[in-house]
């Protein structure tokens, strides 16, 4: 059982060109996110217009046992729609801006921070966040953004 020498040398890993790879796709990743994000609010916009909808219009509330329900009850879910609209749009700006960081290879603390923040869209922002800090904490890539 014994294993024949192998005759091919290993072949050479040129690690500026994975470094670069993973940048690329890093920006790439970013920018699907900050797409995402733009999604996130045509969500956020269908499902206050049907919520008003509902909320605003007494023939949907019509044969309910209990009446409509109070007034104040939509004008809470609306502060949870500012909150939602306010995540998204930051969400997107940040990651749009991180994206053409990466692209240039400037602001690497930047993309970090915003990594830690794409770690709170789970399951997809926190594959992208961990992924991205792990790409930026390698030495190599560190040089990369001082030259």
């Amino acid at each position: 059982m014994n294993n024949p020498p192998n005759p091919l040398p290993p072949i050479p890993r040129d690690q500026r060109k994975i470094d670069a790879d993973h940048l690329n796709l890093l920006a790439i990743f970013h920018f699907v996110g900050a797409g995402l994000a733009v999604l996130g609010i045509l969500f956020l916009v269908g499902h206050y217009a049907l919520m008003h909808a509902v909320f605003t219009n007494p023939k949907f509330m019509e044969n309910q046992k209990g009446g409509p329900p109070p007034v104040q009850l939509f004008a809470i879910l609306k502060w949870f729609y500012l909150a939602g609209a306010v995540w998204f749009v930051t969400s997107g700006v940040l990651n749009l801006i991180s994206g053409l960081c990466l692209r240039a290879r400037k602001g690497r603390t930047f993309s970090q921070v915003v990594a830690g923040v794409n770690c709170l869209h789970i399951p997809l922002g926190t594959v992208l966040g961990v992924f991205t800090i792990v790409v930026l904490s390698r030495d190599s890539v560190r040089e990369v953004y001082e030259n």
